[in-house]
């Protein structure tokens, strides 16, 4: 990292997330960009109102003292000259308290309004969804304005009124100030002009507000009782806005309701307090003689560290080979870098310089909000929001973050108990406070250090295991031979596939010649549980690897991820195998374990594969640690809103795994290589793109170039129909995020087929489409289990099956029972007699599914590189059922027990 961009990360970062996450929530309520800017300028604005005032009363007292010491100043540069000159200024300054650097202070609002503009600047110009969008006589706030043509030439109108409006303050505010300060505020004006001139609009109309704002903020400061004027307007508007949320507000979400009535309520209370202050109903505290720079110091540290080291660390070390690029190799801590950066950044830095500013008793405040503020923020993290599931590389969980009612009661229950006892210690005890400050301090910068150690430790090796391999990836099909594909769709829901025929029919003429095959079982439902079986038969089910008591669960999980290319480049074929799911149980495969085997093998989807993906992961990962850091430190009921679908009220959001996902399966034509030769081939491989779930344009099913909602649908695009089918409503993200992963998987593995057609290769070619398992999004309660922990059913288990022979034409479905262990014997029936599994020397085929019944499990247990689960020869404790027949009757299903 250059100590440029630290240095942005460091003082610039903060400032940019607060701009990014007022603008993005304003933008999901309004659906506006145009008044979203309105928002951004007023909250920003008023956010800093109490600090450019500080700084203007600081200027204010740099001016009189200036003008108190003229007349001194002026004699003694009149009768002294030299050195003689200099001491008796240096003596005069001393006897009015004064020293010359103080001339600094005058730049005090300029120093501050200087970070802000580059963070507004470097945001407002680089926000895709601003490209086009329209507001009011403005076309395209991504662009100049070009309000006004003159003789064929546009003249960009924003800009000279905002440097009008600039000086109207300007000449306002620098009323009887000094000919220096009038010209040094109308010199920036000009400035700003030339800035700005051809800047996007949406820039130049923010920055017009802001100075609209500062031009009211002069003419409100001359009036008389001004606080009381600003304490009325503020009420006013409070009370507007209160009404509006309780009454006049049109949503379905009570949490937006709730927001609005809180902001409304903040905006009412200092009217409140002058009233109740007035009549003498407050209590008068016992404030101490000063603050306390030390408590301010232990608190803000504290923070970073926290928000900065601590969860970073803690999420890295779950899995830290998720947060490397393979292409551009670094240490995974290079993300506790930036987000300490950040984290100090904002609380050390920021509020330090808003601590100086501010008047002790501000300060003492300021001590006491901060001391508060750290209580929850530890109590939070370790206490609440613990069993939120699986945590992608990306920052975003695999389930939609939500809560229940009874935990947000019990939640804010405690942070206020918590509160009022925090207030009293801080009144009576303070000195207890820093102790209790240094003491949180030092314990969680251990536990950081300890979680750096085991990232570092965990890492050992792992350079030399993905190798310096920069080959590009490829794969060969044969024009005259026979080729056999496999492909590994992790978490692809094969209930799906009716009605994504029936919304693109251009589907069924791309998948001609496959047979889908609806009633399908996995014997898992997850990828430790499910995968073994798919990709080795029916010896890798959960039943038949827990017998093999003697056996660590990694090799057995090595082992069936080579039955297939083992057993077909034994029999002469050409095989490459890409990305095998959790190989060396790593979430970023080790390839090593096909060493010795004549066997290809690459990357294809691992973060940095795909150069496209690597700069979109870069961001998410430069700034959303900091901002999952602050959403586990907030109570439970900001924390879906801090959280934001996974976004973070970010560009990049969550979108990279889908990315990777998406572009290795674009890539797909582009490195299949055809062969006029005979040779035979086989290919297998993994992709995640149905685990990747996102919101995506339909019906392109693409990523959109900002941020989408579910109020970005139409009813129509909510609800899907397939004949003979129930009818999908999909009325939450989750069951709308899946739905569209598995679309655009299937579009995109549409297009490579209609490469193999125009190359020649597709009827020669047997192509198998499987997952590993499903995933249940509580579509339809009816398939949910009794015995469930978690809302599993029969979706969980419910794998996509499609397979297309050679020669075969039409797209035909199957109502077979059928397993996602039939898939090896689908890959060599007819092509290798009598095949064997090539480390147990047993036959492989699905003899063992004319059982009467098959053992699945449901297990929540994922996490293989959890050597307390998966360090063993069997599977975590998990519950087990037997089906048998059709699995969308639930009177097939039986719970077996829990073992």
């Amino acid at each position: 990292m250059s100590l440029s961009s630290a240095l942005y990360q460091l003082l610039i970062g903060p400032i940019e997330i607060i701009f990014e996450a007022i603008y993005g929530f304003s933008s999901m309520i309004l659906d506006n960009y145009g008044l979203s800017i309105i928002v951004l300028s007023l909250v920003m604005n008023l956010l800093l109102l109490p600090f450019y005032m500080r700084a203007d009363a600081i200027q204010d007292e740099e001016r009189a003292a200036e003008q108190r010491m003229a007349n001194g100043v002026a004699h003694i540069k009149k009768v002294f000259k030299g050195d003689e000159r200099f001491m008796m200024l240096q003596t005069y300054y001393r006897q009015n308290n004064y020293r010359p650097y103080y001339t600094l202070k005058g730049f005090l609002p300029l120093v501050l309004e200087i970070p802000f503009f580059i963070a507004a600047y470097h945001f407002l110009s680089n926000y895709p969804p601003l490209v086009g969008a329209t507001f009011g006589p403005i076309r395209d706030l991504g662009q100049p304005d070009a309000l006004l043509r003159v003789a064929g030439v546009s003249i960009n109108l924003l800009p000279i009124l905002m440097t009008a409006i600039n000086g109207v303050s300007s000449a306002i505010y620098t009323k009887g100030f000094p000919l220096r300060d009038k010209l040094q505020l109308y010199a920036m004006a000009l400035v700003f002009l030339v800035l700005l001139y051809k800047s996007p609009s949406a820039l130049v109309l923010y920055w017009t507000l802001n100075n609209l704002f500062s031009l009211t903020k002069n003419l409100i400061c001359r009036i008389k009782n001004y606080r009381q004027f600003l304490s009325a307007a503020l009420a006013v508007g409070g009370t507007a806005l209160l009404v509006f949320a309780l009454v006049f507000y049109q949503t379905s979400s009570w949490k937006h309701r709730l927001l609005f009535s809180l902001v409304a309520v903040c905006m009412l209370l200092p009217a409140a307090l002058a009233f109740l202050k007035k009549k003498g109903a407050l209590p008068r505290l016992s404030i101490p003689k000063g603050p306390d720079p030390k408590l301010f110091l232990c608190a803000t540290v504290f923070m970073a560290i926290l928000t900065g080291l601590l969860i970073p660390s803690a999420v890295i070390r779950s899995s830290p080979e998720e947060f490397v690029h393979l292409s551009d190799y670094y240490s995974p801590l290079r993300h506790l870098l930036n987000a300490s950066l950040l984290s100090f950044g904002f609380f050390v830095i920021w509020l330090g310089i808003f601590y100086y500013m501010v008047k002790d008793r501000a300060k003492w405040a300021f001590g006491l909000i901060l001391w508060v503020v750290a209580g929850v923020s530890i109590v939070d993290y370790m206490f609440f929001g613990t069993g939120l599931g699986l945590i992608s590389a990306e920052l975003k969980y695999d389930d939609f973050l939500e809560f229940s009612f009874r935990e947000h009661l019990i939640n804010c229950a405690v942070v206020a108990i918590l509160a009022i006892l925090m207030f009293l210690v801080y009144l009576k005890r303070q000195k207890i406070v820093v102790s209790a400050l240094s003491v949180l301090l030092a314990v969680t910068f251990c536990m950081s250090g300890v979680n750096a150690l085991k990232i570092q430790t965990s890492m050992a090796g792992f350079r030399d295991r993905i190798g310096d391999d920069e080959r590009q990836a490829e794969f060969t099909l044969s024009r005259n031979g026979k080729n056999v594909v496999f492909i590994m769709l992790d978490r692809a829901i094969g209930f799906y596939v009716p009605y994504l025929l029936e919304e693109n029919p251009e589907l069924r003429q791309q998948f001609s010649g496959f047979t889908y095959y609806p009633n399908t079982v996995s014997f898992g439902s997850n990828t430790a549980h499910g995968s073994p079986a798919l990709w080795g038969g029916y010896e890798y089910t959960p039943e038949e690897i827990n017998k093999r008591t003697s056996e660590r669960m990694v090799d057995k999980q090595n082992e069936a991820l080579k039955v297939m290319p083992v057993l077909f480049s034994e029999a002469g074929y050409q095989v490459t195998v890409c990305d095998p799911p959790i190989a060396g149980y790593k979430w970023i495969p080790d390839m090593s374990i096909y060493d010795g085997y004549g066997i290809n093998t690459y990357y294809l989807e691992q973060p940095g594969c795909v150069p496209e993906s690597v700069k979109n992961l870069d961001q998410i990962w430069k700034r959303n640690f900091f901002c999952y850091s602050i959403m586990k430190c907030a109570p439970t009921v900001l924390q879906w809103n801090i959280y934001d679908h996974g976004e973070y009220y970010g560009l990049a959001g969550a979108k990279s795994a889908f990315t990777n996902s998406a572009l290795s399966l674009k890539s797909f034509p582009a490195i299949t290589k055809i062969s006029d030769g005979d040779e035979n081939t086989f290919l297998a491989l993994c992709n995640s793109i149905t685990h990747s779930r996102t919101l995506l344009s339909v019906p392109s099913y693409e990523l959109p170039g900002g941020n989408l909602t579910m109020s970005s649908y139409s009813e129509e695009q909510l609800i899907r129909t397939a004949e003979g089918k129930p009818t999908l409503y999909m009325d939450t993200e989750l069951k709308l995020s899946h739905y569209h992963v598995n679309m655009a998987a299937l579009m995109l593995i549409g297009d490579w087929l209609d490469y193999l057609k125009e190359q020649g290769v597709y009827d020669n070619t047997r192509i198998i489409i499987g997952s590993d398992h499903g995933y249940y999004i509580d579509q339809f309660p009816e398939l949910m289990f009794d015995h469930n922990y978690g809302g599993d059913g029969v979706f969980s288990l419910n794998p996509l099956m499609l397979v297309k022979d050679f020669d075969s034409d039409g797209f035909t479905i199957d109502p077979s029972f059928m397993t996602h262990a039939d898939v090896p014997t689908f890959a060599v029936e007819g092509l290798i007699p009598d095949a064997v599994n090539p480390f147990t020397g047993k036959p492989l085929n699905s003899d063992a599914k004319a059982a009467p019944e098959q053992l699945v499990t449901l297990s929540h247990d994922w996490n293989v590189t959890d050597d307390s689960e998966y360090g063993g020869c069997t599977f975590p404790k998990s519950m087990w059922y037997s089906v048998h027949d059709d699995i969308f009757d639930m009177s097939n299903w039986t719970y077996v027990g829990t073992w």
